[in-house]
């Protein structure tokens, strides 16, 4: 029986492949040799919940507020903006003029629109802690 051919088309897609078989088997080999190299003797002390060096009072399944996950999102929003408006102070002071003008009235754009995003949360009391 003669072995199937691979057509040209699909070449193309074979480093893809190669590399998600990769990316499947690296963790999971990992992950296997690790147990067996590991020590695991697990005990009481060892199985506690530990945070900040003082022993958990109450339940681990206790209900936070909602505004904390609003906070904390509008955390993670003010990041990415930081992170957006680096390059864009890069490739603005090394530009000509009509480049500049555009990068400038973009960048304007933007933070209008972050600052109408957070006068709205402000209005709406996201931003109060208690």
């Amino acid at each position: 029986m003669p072995s199937p051919e691979i057509k040209p088309e699909y070449l193309g897609y074979l480093p893809i492949f190669i590399f998600m078989i990769i990316a499947v088997l690296v963790p999971v080999i990992v992950l296997f040799i690790g147990r067996f190299l590991r020590p695991s003797n697990p005990d009481k002390i060892k199985l506690s919940p530990y945070e900040c060096g003082i022993d958990p009072e109450g339940d681990a399944r206790q209900r936070f507020p909602v505004r904390y996950y609003i906070i904390a999102l509008l955390f993670v929003v003010f990041d990415i903006e930081a992170v957006f408006v680096f390059p864009w102070v890069v490739i603005y002071a090394s530009q000509n003029a009509d480049v500049m003008t555009f990068l400038f009235v973009e960048m304007v754009v933007f933070f209008a629109i972050v600052i109408a995003g957070f006068i709205y949360i402000w209005k709406k009391g996201a931003l109060k802690w208690v």
